[in-house]
């Protein structure tokens, strides 16, 4: 690897890399529909992230009913989830592009999700995304985002450290998971906005990034 590359470079998924969340939004909304009550944006952004169980925890206060009746409705959504991007979803503008650049330069790169393993690779078959170097997904580590736990894994996988590895997300939660590891963050905000930091660079489109800018990141 060449001085001053990323030596890897970790992908969110969801909102990031596959435009999935329209269909979060329709899941969550069909399913509090049938617990007669109404989802709004608002709601969305509070769960934008996950992890899964909060959102569960969350569908069933506003429901009335007891907390434990989350774990439920959490699975009822990854089912629902896994049936509509089975059907096809759109990779995010720019995302096929740069994946295909890193891997010509040959950086390694990783999915990394607070999504449990089915419902990652259902997506990920559903935008036609491939050729990852590795794949961590929510159920696959003991604490998921916003802890740094998943991006650490995927750099050890990796055979880096968390300092030398690029983090591309979308979400408050997920950048907090990348900053905490030790990672440089590249932000592409979806919904809530995210403001520049000491190793938070953030930028409107994946269409904005190339491997030239991810050099950057390590050289500036």
């Amino acid at each position: 690897m060449l001085p001053n590359l990323p030596i890897a470079v970790l992908f969110d998924m969801d909102g990031l890399l596959v435009d999935s969340e329209p269909e979060w939004l329709a899941a969550e909304e069909e399913i509090a529909n049938s617990l007669g009550i109404t989802w709004q944006e608002k709601d969305q952004v509070h769960c934008l992230g996950g992890p899964l169980r909060k959102v569960g925890e969350y569908l069933a206060t506003l429901a009335g009913l007891a907390v434990e009746a989350g774990a439920e409705l959490e699975q009822r959504l990854i089912t629902m989830m896994v049936d509509r991007v089975t059907q096809g979803v759109n990779p995010m503008p720019g995302a096929m592009e740069l994946l295909a650049e890193l891997k010509a330069a040959g950086i390694p790169i990783a999915v990394v999700s607070a999504s449990p393993r089915r419902l990652v690779d259902a997506a990920l078959r559903g935008a036609g995304l491939s050729g990852f170097d590795t794949i961590v997904a929510g159920d696959e580590v003991s604490r998921t985002k916003p802890f740094p736990d998943p991006y650490l894994e995927a750099a050890r996988r990796l055979g880096a450290s968390a300092g030398e590895c690029v983090v591309l997300e979308d979400s408050k939660t997920g950048v907090a998971a990348g900053l905490a590891s030790g990672a440089m963050v590249v932000a592409i905000p979806h919904l809530v906005p995210i403001i520049p930091a000491h190793r938070l660079r953030v930028h409107n489109s994946l269409l904005e990034i190339s491997l030239d800018y991810l050099t950057s990141c390590f050289t500036n």
